[in-house]
């Protein structure tokens, strides 16, 4: 671990994250009106779209398969697609989240959206323009201040998994999880990394924290990082296997946990360093890094991987990078395209 006194940006990082639970609690139970109102549209439609950019998009992709399993035709899709080749809303809600409320994507999309019904927003910021613009979850706790998303995800996570309680998902091992977080040992796997030049992140049915963890690297480590899901990671891309390219799969109780280990032992076999972020309950694969929490599935699985991906990131880029947290060439709200 960098032994360097953290600056501002890292500092900023471990703040969100010391608070992101009781945040993400709050807000589960501080939004049942609006959310029993996403609820009853959707079982009316039965049709989802969910609109984000950057890491509110990998929210969106971490929690449209559980709608899915509801019976909701649920399509995640970055905001900014939808703008220039839009698919048909008509018959369906949607969802658009965005931490700020402000982006300029936002600020674009409800000059085209007219007079669409059932269209809800989730942002950090009530007084936003998405707030303002349509009825929305607001997250608890303000502002997220730092660069990359930390509590920002946990917290939408928890607003999804309320409306999810709504259309009759048991929300107990989602809220156990939030209520008792988890810390497991990262040393073995944030060694194993440290050599690496590049990252692979996949997953199944966690596919979409895949994705925000790839970001996450990119944005605070600098690093090459691709987020593929884990059919897509067979079909070609095993080839970038080898001493230097890191792999992290995460793996949830789902029947498609023994895929996950089938690519772990490939990894493994390539001589890439091979982690494995385990809710599943199941035996790793000889040869991987195990960081391992309780036994969970769906959105709870995500609430209790998220904060130990988010502090292997942190860690690893704090060890790449000077002055982690503060960024070179973006910033926290996007405002041109």
């Amino acid at each position: 671990m960098n032994m360097r006194t953290p600056g501002p940006g890292l500092l900023a990082l471990r703040a969100e994250m010391a608070r992101q639970h009781r945040d993400a609690l709050d807000s589960y139970h501080g939004n049942g009106q609006v959310a029993a109102s996403i609820a009853t549209a959707l079982r009316n439609r039965r049709r989802l779209l969910l609109l984000g950019m950057g890491a509110s998009h990998a929210v969106n992709r971490m929690v449209e398969i559980s709608y899915r399993r509801l019976g909701i035709e649920a399509v995640s899709l970055p905001l900014s697609e939808q703008l220039y080749a839009p698919l048909d809303i008509s018959g369906s809600v949607v969802i658009v989240t965005s931490q700020s409320g402000e982006s300029i994507e936002v600020h674009r999309l409800f000059g085209s959206l007219k007079d669409h019904r059932d269209v809800f927003g989730l942002t950090l910021e009530g007084g936003s323009t998405l707030a303002q613009s349509c009825p929305s979850l607001i997250g608890r706790g303000g502002t997220e201040r730092a660069f990359a998303a930390t509590r920002s995800l946990l917290i939408s996570l928890a607003l999804h998994q309320r409306v999810l309680a709504d259309l009759g998902s048991d929300p107990a091992p989602a809220l156990s999880v939030l209520a008792a977080p988890e810390t497991p040992d990262l040393s073995a796997a944030l060694a194993a990394l440290l050599s690496c030049n590049a990252l692979v992140f996949s997953g199944r049915a966690m596919r979409g924290l895949a994705e925000a963890a790839a970001l996450g690297a990119m944005e605070l480590g600098r690093l090459p990082a691709l987020a593929l899901e884990g059919g897509q990671f067979r079909h070609g891309p095993l080839e970038i296997l080898g001493k230097d390219v890191g792999v992290v799969l995460i793996k949830s109780d789902a029947a498609t946990a023994t895929l996950v280990d089938n690519i772990a032992a490939q990894c493994i076999a390539a001589g890439s360093p091979t982690i494995l972020l385990d809710a599943s309950g199941s035996p790793a694969p000889s040869g991987a890094i195990q960081i391992l929490v309780r036994r969970a599935a769906d959105v709870a699985a995500a609430l209790a991987l998220l904060p130990p991906a988010q502090s292997l990131i942190i860690e690893l880029a704090d060890a790449r990078v000077d002055n982690v947290g503060t960024p070179l060439r973006s910033g926290k709200i996007t405002r041109e395209e």
